[in-house]
């Protein structure tokens, strides 16, 4: 028997999963399943908390009290923090896709040597405590307060700061994964621009890790407390923590509705996957064609 018929034998008397060195389909499902319901297990806590009522059993007066007409003056602070940091969150998403995306790939492409040094500049926000962080931040935003005001805006490039390890490893993670190096000498190679390299080569095949960006980025501008109480912004939560010294169950009803968002926004961006729907499209096709020829030669039959 040669050595090629063994392996063939081999191959199939392996299953799939060991070949492919993929877990099998029912251990993913079950490792899903457990992670998901220990997910879900603080989310339901704070739904049921917050439908209790206050004489007793489930009422959904908590909810309707945040858009009661007599209530307006205990949630203003809320709803200027809500806006706030959607417009932190915009600013900060705008910084993602316009300074770090360009200057990443630059540096990954064109710059090698200067990758390494990036790399731990990038580690430094995640090694300095939030609150050393502020410290430093503090000076310079007394600046930033005599030239613009201090208006909340001013706080997304704190933010940006915050956010740049988790964008920039989330593309980097791309770009190694497309061998954008390659990709781009073959373009530059027939004549095209960096410019055209990177908006017609370069983010659509960054697409997953843009998006991976944009969703902690979110996160982080949703979440983030230190720097924006320290430097004296109000946003959603510093304002929470105003709000559930008054009101608790407002507090849990809007963080409770902050973590679906998110969760929202990731279903949207998975559902928006061309490739995949390019797949689907795909295998639609082949089926027509293998129906199609199924029939030609029941006919000819």
């Amino acid at each position: 028997m040669s050595a090629v018929q063994t392996d063939e034998k081999v191959r199939h008397a392996r299953p799939s999963a060991a070949v492919s060195g993929q877990a099998a389909p029912w251990f993913r499902v079950t490792v899903l399943l457990v992670v998901g319901f220990v997910f879900l297990i603080p989310v339901f806590a704070m739904l049921e908390y917050t439908l209790r009522g206050t004489t007793g059993g489930y009422s959904l007066e908590h909810w309707t009290g945040l858009f009661a007409p007599e209530n307006p003056r205990l949630y203003r602070n809320l709803g200027k923090g809500i806006g706030n940091s959607l417009l932190l969150m915009l600013l900060t998403i705008g910084y993602v896709w316009l300074l770090f995306l360009p200057t990443i790939v630059l540096v990954q492409l064109k710059f090698r040597k200067l990758a390494r040094a990036f790399e731990l500049l990038t580690v430094l926000p995640i090694a300095v405590p939030a609150i050393v962080l502020v410290v430093g931040l503090a000076p310079l935003y007394r600046i930033i307060a005599q030239m613009t005001g201090g208006d909340v805006w001013t706080l997304s490039l704190a933010y940006g700061v915050l956010v740049l390890p988790f964008a920039y490893r989330a593309i980097v993670a791309e770009l190694n994964g497309m061998d954008a190096a390659t990709l781009s000498e073959a373009a530059r190679s027939l004549g095209a621009s960096w410019a055209t390299v990177l908006i017609r080569i370069i983010v659509p095949g960054l697409r997953r890790g843009l998006t991976s960006a944009t969703l902690i980025t979110a996160a982080v501008v949703l979440g983030e407390f230190t720097v924006s109480s320290l430097l004296n912004r109000m946003t959603m939560q510093v304002a929470l923590i105003q709000v559930s010294k008054s009101d608790p169950y407002a507090a849990v009803i809007v963080s409770l509705l902050s973590l679906l968002t998110v969760f929202l926004l990731l279903f949207v961006f998975a559902s928006l996957d061309p490739q995949r729907r390019r797949d689907r499209r795909s295998a639609r096709a082949a089926r027509r064609a293998g129906l199609g020829a199924e029939a030609l030669k029941k006919k000819e039959i």
